[in-house]
């Protein structure tokens, strides 16, 4: 590989970040990117910096404009003079140069590919380096994902496996190797989901709420509310499909009622 990754658990553990976010320096030629620096935590802060060493940035990139991924990413880039990079703006992150799906950014000798992966949010970057993926939150170890826009989340999968890719870096958990079989695996889960959806509406399920409460009962219910974003998003695609009647609302779906189209 023309490059050499390390990574940094941000301290901020919790039950959506699992042990924490993962931050990546790619290395090359005694240059530095730094990925997805996470929540701006003094402690973690200063880490980044000592493990830059006598190196020099080149840059700050974010997958997406989550608050366990980009707001440390602007007072970094600036504190070390260099840009910040994201596909838009969002909540603290205002990228100095916006990322397009096939921009490269490069590093030393090495150069990462920008691939655009909306579903988890609009926003969602992943990076190609050589054959390793820098997934975000699109793909995460141990763990499967919120999604807003299932549609384009099951694209931006399908596209991803036809990578010729050995080994992912999530923006939570461990790394990941036979990337296409996490992949598959992925949109297996996915579309299993869809069905278990579908016929939990056709028991009766009348609501975002009741559909989560009958397909997640063996998820923890503190994840629920969150679950439900990724029933709504399901819905969604089934409307498409011509499966349900559903108008997702803003903000919480949970009351958000549903049914089967012809019923």
């Amino acid at each position: 590989m023309t490059a050499t990754v390390e990574r940094l658990l941000a301290p901020n553990p919790g039950l959506y970040t699992g042990q924490g976010t993962n931050t990546y320096l790619i290395v090359s030629q005694d240059e530095v990117l730094v990925i997805d620096p996470g929540p701006i935590i003094d402690d973690h802060r200063e880490t980044i910096l000592k493990e830059l060493h006598d190196r020099q940035p080149v840059g700050v990139l974010v997958t997406h404009t989550h608050p366990d991924h980009a707001p440390m990413a602007n007072p970094l880039a600036k504190s070390l003079g260099v840009p910040a990079y994201g596909y838009s703006n969002g909540p603290e992150f205002d990228p100095d140069r916006n990322l397009r799906d096939g921009d490269r950014v490069t590093v030393g000798t090495a150069e990462l590919r920008v691939y655009h992966t909306p579903g988890h949010s609009d926003d969602h970057l992943c990076f190609l380096l050589d054959e390793v993926l820098f997934t975000g939150d699109h793909i995460m170890g141990g763990s499967t994902v919120i999604v807003d826009d299932m549609s384009r989340y099951l694209a931006s999968l399908e596209r991803l496996k036809g990578l010729e890719i050995s080994r992912l870096y999530p923006g939570h958990g461990e790394l990941m190797d036979d990337p296409r079989k996490v992949v598959v695996e992925y949109i297996e889960h996915r579309l299993a989901r869809e069905r278990q959806i579908l016929e939990a509406v056709d028991r009766g399920a009348a609501t975002v709420g009741e559909i989560v409460e009958a397909v997640y009962a063996d998820v923890d219910d503190r994840l629920h509310r969150l679950a439900g974003h990724s029933v709504a998003a399901h819905l969604a695609k089934s409307v498409d499909d011509g499966f349900v009647r559903f108008e997702r609302p803003e903000g919480d779906p949970w009351q958000a009622r549903v049914a089967r189209m012809g019923h």
